[in-house]
């Protein structure tokens, strides 16, 4: 077959059977690494930023950059030896840490409770709690009771019972634990999750979540004080559920 002409000369193309699709050009930087894979004689090359090599994947979904992080480990270790009894001999009554607090917030952190600096951080209070469970809500996974402590029949203040629970009350209260104990601000945080994942674990689990209205209830746990009317979120380190009247 005949081409039109070139530079006045014929131009023959080749047979079809010989005609090859043109390829596209690798881009100069893959055929640089290809070029480098090829020369090291090795039989394939991956390049992985560092990242991501060292990275980790915890069960609750975050990364964490230590391989050898384990929140959970570090809580359960935690809890019995210094956990139980800093919280037990920080506590106050509910009512004696609410009144004090509606006076002095910084009074009432300063005795019953701690934050990591000044300024715009909440106090956490630690509180131990006698009184009736009024309401029970275990429609979402976040679970909750509600308490009454000074036999009106009304709540003064509500209890997480999980399994699913906000916040991180329970590492906040904690003056032995620091921010810069830890690499990141996703290891602090997985740090905080963990002692709520323990806390459903060990005490929650084996709770009467069909059967606790009415029953008395005595919790040694711990809630931000916020700036708010809404009642006290707490958070519990012990919780122990009396017999129905």
């Amino acid at each position: 077959m005949l081409l039109p002409p070139v530079c006045g000369r014929t131009v023959r193309s080749l047979p079809p059977q010989l005609e090859r699709p043109m390829r596209p050009m690798l881009k100069p930087s893959l055929f640089l690494i290809g070029l480098a894979c090829l020369s090291a004689g090795l039989p394939a090359c991956r390049i992985v930023a560092t990242s991501q090599k060292n990275a980790t994947t915890a069960s609750d979904g975050s990364t964490s950059n230590d391989a050898a992080f384990d929140p959970d480990k570090m809580v359960a270790g935690l809890w019995e030896p210094k956990v139980i009894p800093y919280l037990t001999a920080k506590a106050g009554s509910f009512a004696d840490v609410r009144d004090l607090a509606r006076k002095s917030p910084d009074e009432a952190g300063a005795k019953f409770g701690y934050r990591a600096k000044e300024g715009t951080t909440p106090w956490t209070l630690v509180v131990k709690i006698e009184g009736r469970i009024v309401a029970v809500d275990t429609a979402s996974r976040a679970g909750t009771i509600s308490v009454d402590t000074d036999k009106d029949g009304k709540a003064d203040l509500t209890v997480q019972i999980g399994p699913a629970m906000r916040g991180t009350a329970l590492r906040d209260s904690l003056d032995f634990v620091s921010f810069n104990n830890f690499t990141n601000q996703i290891d602090f945080a997985r740090f905080g999750k963990s002692f709520n994942q323990y806390v459903n674990r060990t005490v929650l689990e084996a709770l009467p979540r069909e059967a606790l209205n009415g029953r008395p209830v005595t919790i040694l746990g711990a809630f931000p004080l916020e700036k708010s009317d809404d009642l006290p979120l707490v958070t519990p380190a012990q919780i122990t559920v009396g017999p129905a009247s």
